[in-house]
């Protein structure tokens, strides 16, 4: 097993030379500091974590909570925090509610039993309620992509959900849609009252019966559900999804259906995710900042560790929206849905 003598001996510094490049608390010059690294490189050093942690009294870990790696929304946010993370020589540590309130418990509560540097909760499912057990954690808490009212002791970075809902309303109304029907997760109340705020400004009216929660995330729930909602719906013009599975499942009841997508039907997507750009016919879909949002999240984090507690503020970011080719203005006299 390589050593960090024999890392020393190659570079031509001192044992504890090569452990300022390791771990970086003490400067090192960038000259020395390059030529530490390719002869950590060359001879495939891999430093002892638990020897670090206990010499520096940090384990260069930080926990992430999301409610799932099954969406490609949190799959993206996942990868770009770890690659934030890795940029810093940090390492994640991954825990899954798979909504289950009582899986998120048990989680939190071993966490905070846990050597962790920071911990970033990415999404308000399962946890709002157990999160007063990190009221005694030793470490920062930051949230992310939360959707709900956050608790203020908490920083949140965020996206302005409601945004993206009148983005995707006022898109359908320029485009000349009356008759919409909407799709919803039940926890997305911000962005189907962002979109009816839209349909009201421009002088329209959504109603409530117009809306239709799907409590079934899977593709096949949502395909049942925009069936459904289509044939309640027979002279709907358009429908806007705020997931992008409601999205593509909607695509599909469509063509089930008979209904050209945008001829008949112009559809809108929210989050984005690969699927659809790529989708026949392509989704125009809001956008939310994964990137940027999973950054600027992190960024807080490294900020607080090892120094002050962090200020509970909260950061939203806007959405966009992109046009691609599901949406369309309805055909003259468009018929009914069948």
């Amino acid at each position: 097993m390589v050593t960090m003598q024999d890392v020393a001996r190659r570079a031509g510094v001192t044992k504890q030379t090569v452990s300022n490049v390791v771990t970086g608390r003490v400067g090192v010059r960038p000259q020395t500091a390059a030529r530490v690294r390719a002869a950590i490189d060359e001879l495939g050093y891999v430093p002892n974590l638990v020897a670090r942690s206990l010499a520096t009294g940090t384990t260069r870990t930080v926990g992430l909570f999301v409610p799932t790696v099954g969406t490609a929304f949190y799959a993206e946010l996942v990868e770009e925090v770890e690659d934030a993370l890795e940029e810093h020589g940090l390492h994640l540590l991954l825990c899954t509610t798979r909504q289950n309130g009582e899986r998120a418990r048990r989680h939190l509560a071993g966490l905070t039993s846990r050597s962790v540097d920071a911990l970033l909760i990415a999404g308000d499912r399962d946890l709002l309620d157990h999160l007063p057990l990190l009221a005694d954690a030793r470490f920062p808490v930051a949230l992310c992509a939360w959707e709900t009212d956050a608790p203020e002791r908490f920083p949140v970075v965020t996206v302005d959900y409601e945004r993206g809902g009148r983005l995707a309303g006022r898109h359908l109304r320029e485009l000349g849609h009356e008759q919409v029907v909407v799709l919803a997760g039940p926890t997305h109340a911000r962005r189907v009252e962002g979109f009816r705020t839209a349909f009201a400004e421009t002088g329209g009216t959504l109603p409530d019966g117009a809306v239709h929660l799907v409590h079934d995330p899977s593709f096949r729930g949502a395909f049942g559900a925009a069936r459904e909602a289509l044939a309640a719906h027979p002279r709907a013009t358009a429908l806007f999804a705020t997931r992008d599975v409601l999205a593509t499942a909607a695509l599909e009841a469509a063509r089930t259906a008979g209904l050209s997508v945008p001829d008949d039907l112009s559809v809108v997507a929210y989050d984005d995710c690969p699927a659809g750009s790529s989708s026949r016919p392509a989704l125009t879909s809001v956008v939310l900042p994964h990137a940027r949002m999973a950054r600027r999240a992190v960024a807080l984090l490294l900020d607080a560790v090892g120094g002050p507690e962090l200020p509970p503020r909260r950061l939203t970011l806007p959405p966009e929206l992109v046009v691609r080719d599901s949406s369309a203005p309805p055909r003259p006299h468009s018929p009914p849905h069948r």
